[in-house]
């Protein structure tokens, strides 16, 4: 697989480098980065042909957009694909009050509103633009509206209700306008795909987590749903948090917590094919979600340049259909997982035609 090949995300239209730039790492999720290292992380992505850059206001309380905008504006705005979140704006805490703790190491001194309002996604659309140094958004996502943020039923109920009696039109508007591209969500958890097909007229979905190569059990039933509408899909999270790079070791992480015993066990059988037929286990976790038809981009993160050099390889990486085969076999993959072996066969036989 090549970094720079360009795929169609569903129906917008857009075509995304198949290998993205996730930017959350540059809100300083795991360590604090100073200027010269965020920078570089672009500037490598860049060099090495990757053309699709995610970023958040949510990433760093906002530092994750200027930083991505610092390494971008200047570059050919036609040349690259870039998508941000809606869901929350920032707000400047008051005068003599510290802001609320986050998960961020550093990141700004704001404090974070949830709102998918009409007026919330405007606001936070308006000051993203500004963070980022740039006039349009080519992709927008609805963000984080789950039960990992939001709790309970009722408050992601009157969330949804916000959304739909709001925050939708304002997507849609911005739609019509050309201000974005296109407007899809950030996917936690199952379960949230079907509700917001349900309220709106998406067009794609970020999906992180119940799609890597630990777990396909999305596609018996929303993944489905998605193809039957034409839906796109993303792929971030795609080493799970971090166990598919490092492997079933000691402090390996699942779902950004300590992995647990079933995880740990399954991810050592899984890199004991990978060890049989040569591949590092990061290189099939990469290009794993590659293989479905609707997957136009995998976007992992980096935290320096020679991450994103390591993601670059693993995607290049061969690896030979024997391997998904014998990951099937196992039991370790869906019994209808595609695989990119059979995605580039389609592929070849279509162009034959």
């Amino acid at each position: 697989m090549k970094a720079t090949d360009l795929r169609t995300l569903g129906r917008t239209g857009v075509e995304l480098t198949q290998l993205g730039q996730g930017t959350a790492p540059l809100g300083d999720l795991f360590v604090t980065l100073d200027e010269v290292q965020a920078t570089q992380v672009i500037d490598e992505a860049w060099s090495a042909g990757v053309r699709f850059y995610d970023t958040a206001p949510w990433y760093g309380l906002g530092q994750s957009e200027h930083r991505c905008g610092r390494a971008l504006y200047r570059r050919p705005r036609h040349e690259f694909v870039l998508s941000t979140k809606v869901g929350r704006y920032l707000t400047a805490p008051a005068p003599g009050r510290t802001p609320a703790p986050t998960i961020w190491k550093s990141g700004a001194p704001f404090n974070v509103v949830f709102d998918y309002s009409y007026d919330g996604v405007m606001r936070s659309v308006e000051q993203s633009m500004q963070r980022l140094g740039l006039s349009r958004i080519d992709l927008l996502l609805i963000h984080d509206l789950d039960f990992a943020y939001h709790g309970t039923e009722a408050s992601v109920a009157a969330y949804l209700g916000q959304l739909k009696t709001g925050g939708a039109r304002a997507l849609a508007a911005l739609r019509e306008q050309g201000v974005i591209r296109g407007f899809g969500a950030g996917i936690n958890e199952r379960g949230m795909i079907a509700r917001l097909l349900g309220l709106l007229d998406i067009d794609f979905f970020l999906v992180a987590m119940p799609y890597t190569l630990l777990d396909q059990a999305i596609l018996d039933d929303e993944f489905a749903l998605c193809e039957q509408r034409g839906v796109g899909l993303i792929i971030g999270a795609v080493l799970a948090s971090g166990i598919l790079g490092t492997g079933a070791r000691p402090g390996a992480t699942y779902n950004y917590a300590p992995a647990p015993p079933e995880i740990m066990a399954k991810t050592e059988r899984i890199e004991a094919v990978c060890k049989r037929h040569g591949v590092p286990l990061a290189a099939a976790a990469l290009q794993f979600p590659l293989g479905h038809p609707l997957v136009a981009s995998v976007i992992p993160g980096a935290l320096s340049a020679a991450h994103v050099q390591q993601n670059v390889h693993s995607l290049q990486t061969p690896i030979p259909a024997a391997l998904w085969d014998e990951l099937r076999a196992e039991g370790l993959l869906h019994p209808r997982a595609p695989v990119p072996a059979a995605r580039d066969a389609v592929a070849a036989a279509a162009t034959a035609r």
